[in-house]
This record gives C-alpha cells, structure tokens and sequence, in this order.
C-alpha cells in the first residue's frame, strides 16, 4: 500500500553498539521478543563479523522468531557476508543488510578506494548476497555527503545486482529535512519501484525523526530506527516519536505502520532495565515527564480536560496514567485533587486556601512533593481521613 511504512527496528544493533547498551544473547532474546510481539517489521540482531557474541546473538535471534524478518549486518566484503548468512540460516526469514560508505571523505582516508572501486564491491556484494537470499539490503554509508550523482548511480547499480531496499543514510547526522527530502527524491526517482527507498537518521543535530518524516513526503517507505532513540553518538530515528507522529498528526503526515503503540512506553522501559540508562525525562512519548503536569495552569485545565494539555492519551502508548505532579508551580485546583485521592474528607475555601499557603511554604524548599510528604502536611494542619472524624 502507498502509505504503508515498514518499521526496520535497529536497537539490537545500530542501538546496542553505542556506549551503555551493550546486551548479551539473552538480552537480545528478551528485548527481541517485545519488538516483535509490537509488530515491527525488520528485526536488525547483529552484526555477525563483529564478534563471535553478536554472530551467537543473531543466531539465536533468527531461529527464535519465525514470524518476524530478522536481518544481519554486513559490508560488502566476502568474509561478512559468508559469516552474516551463516548466522541467519535459522530464520525463516532473512534480510542480508550490506554496506559501504560513499562519501568523498570516507573514500579518501578509510576506504582508500575510487567511486569505481566502491561501486564494484557494492555490486559484488548484492550478488554475493543474493545467491543465497531473496531480500537484500544495501545501504551507502555516510550517503548525506555523498555527490547526489553518484549516490544515484550506486543505488540503480545495487538494484540491478538485486537488492530489494535502497537505504540512505545520513550516517552523521549532518542533514536537515528539506534537504534531506530533495535527495531521498532524487533516489526514489532514480530506482523507481525496484525497491523500497530506506532511512537511517541519526540526532546529532536533532533532527533524526524530522528528517525521516521529511523523507517520507519525498517517497522513502522504510524507517531505520530504536527504542528510546540509542544509537551511535547523539543516537538514531526514535521509534517511537515516528510511530505516535503517524498516528496523532494523520492530517499531515498521512502514513501508517503495524506498530501495536500501547506497547511502546513498556518496550522503553524494558530497554532501560537491560542496558545502563533510560530516555531523559522530558524524552518524547516514553520519558518520565512526557505525561506528568507541575504547573498551576496546566493542572487545572487538565484536571477540567485532559485534552486541553495532552494530544494524545496515556493509554495510547501504554503509560499507566497521567501524573499530576506537586510543586511550588502547582495551583489549588490539583492540590484540592490530591486531597481527595489521599482519602482525605473534602474541604471548604477557607480550609483549602490554609491547606494551600502551608503547601506552597514547603514546596518553595523542594524539587517535589511526594504523596507522603502532603499526607505529614495535611495530618499535621488536622485534616481528617474520610471516616476519621471532623476536619479539625
């Protein structure tokens, strides 16, 4: 369909090999088995060359979930491939993902090769690949500094060797959307409906999801991304920021996935459980604070409408329940709420504005208060508990 997006999940490998994030194989499995039951398309496990871990990883991955493509990492040198297909001989379905870079810079001083030289191999690769599976991948690494000409002419060249996804990576972060959308263009136009035109964005200027968005309107069908947005450096596309902006913003970004959403706040916090650190609390859709309410305003027109300050419910992504948080920000409205969620019996005016000013006094000394600490407060102002009594 012409606004399906496939989801190609990367977090067990462009995500796992960034600092923190390393898993083992039955991280992997356990990590694994979420996205899937989530309804990714593409599970990337590995980079099998890497080290014996990653091939045993992707291995395991491959002959554990049958119902999902799993893909493996390779450049387009014999030895990777051989060792890639090797560990994907369990799936049922497999994707060989092989690469190499393009760009002036990395052929001047890593690879040491001419664009004719990287062309060769990339097409070598693809039919090495294909000799052995149907569903190839080729990516040309550090494809956003790459003269747009010969990024075309190495896309066409890869199809024609077999590949079925063209993917174009900014490697470095070093795009912006419109820009980044006339040359995903240039290459749907160049490889027509051969094969799928891919993205893999990274954040280092933190525009990874508006890039891929972008890159959507210019044809791309493929998203490259993780789970709470790790990856190399400033990290990769975040899975989740695509997949809700699909879903909240129809209107404008008109595509759809097969994403189950309600799981994606568990799938974050099951990442975090696994590696060293979790998304930052004001991360988009899985972060601490993304829907939690300090201020006064905010939570008296969210206790009078959720919707006056949340686009989307808690629900929808699998967050328990929004989180009216009490601070020196907040106003009489929320705290008059906290009060009867406590147990408490219900005040006056009066009562609630002394409530109010011993409140206030003692937030202007914190970061936060906890439920326990307005219990001690309203225990100690000789609030009653519903059934305790009259309020003193």
């Amino acid at each position: 369909m012409p606004d399906r997006v496939h989801i190609f999940d990367t977090t067990l490998r462009d995500g796992e090999q960034s600092p923190g994030c390393s898993m083992t194989t039955p991280e992997k499995l356990k990590m694994g088995r979420m996205l899937v039951d989530m309804g990714v398309d593409i599970l990337e496990a590995g980079f099998p060359i890497a080290s014996d871990g990653d091939y045993e990883a992707v291995k395991a991955v491959a002959k554990e979930f049958p119902e999902v493509r799993v893909a493996a990492l390779a450049r387009t040198v014999p030895k990777d491939i051989e060792r890639a297909l090797r560990a994907l001989e369990g799936a049922k379905r497999s994707r060989l993902h092989c690469f190499i870079a393009t760009s002036e810079i990395h052929l001047k001083y890593k690879l040491h090769k001419t664009q004719q030289e990287v062309l060769e191999s990339a097409v070598a690769g693809v039919k090495q690949a294909r000799e052995f599976v149907e569903d190839v991948e080729f990516s040309a690494e550090d494809a956003t500094r790459t003269e747009i000409g010969y990024l075309c002419e190495i896309s066409k060249a890869a199809v024609e060797a077999g590949a079925t996804t063209i993917n174009i990576p900014d490697t470095v972060g070093f795009m912006v959307p419109d820009e980044y959308a006339e040359m995903i263009g240039r290459v749907v136009e160049a490889v027509g409906d051969r094969a799928i035109v891919s993205v893999h964005t990274h954040d280092d200027l933190g525009l990874a999801v508006p890039n891929a968005m972008a890159a959507l309107k210019a044809g791309a069908r493929q998203i490259e991304c993780t789970i709470n947005g790790i990856g190399e450096r400033a990290g990769n596309c975040s899975l989740e920021e695509c997949v809700m902006i699909m879903s909240v913003r129809k209107d404008r970004v008109p595509f759809r996935t097969n994403v189950r959403a309600e799981l994606l706040y568990p799938a974050s916090q099951l990442l975090s459980s696994l590696i060293t650190f979790g998304p930052q609390p004001n991360k988009a859709i899985v972060g601490r604070n993304a829907f939690a309410h300090e201020a006064g305003i905010h939570q008296d027109g969210y206790l009078k409408n959720p919707l006056c300050y949340e686009i989307m419910k808690p629900e929808q992504v699998g967050v328990p329940a929004s989180n009216l948080v009490l601070g020196k920000h907040s106003g009489r409205h929320a705290l008059h709420q906290r009060i009867v969620d406590l147990g408490y019996e219900d005040v006056s005016r009066d009562q609630l504005d002394r409530a109010y000013e011993a409140f206030t006094t003692l937030a202007d000394g914190r970061k936060g208060l906890t439920n326990g600490d307005i219990a001690a407060l309203l225990d100690e102002l000789g609030f009653a508990k519903k059934g305790a009594g009259v309020l003193a």
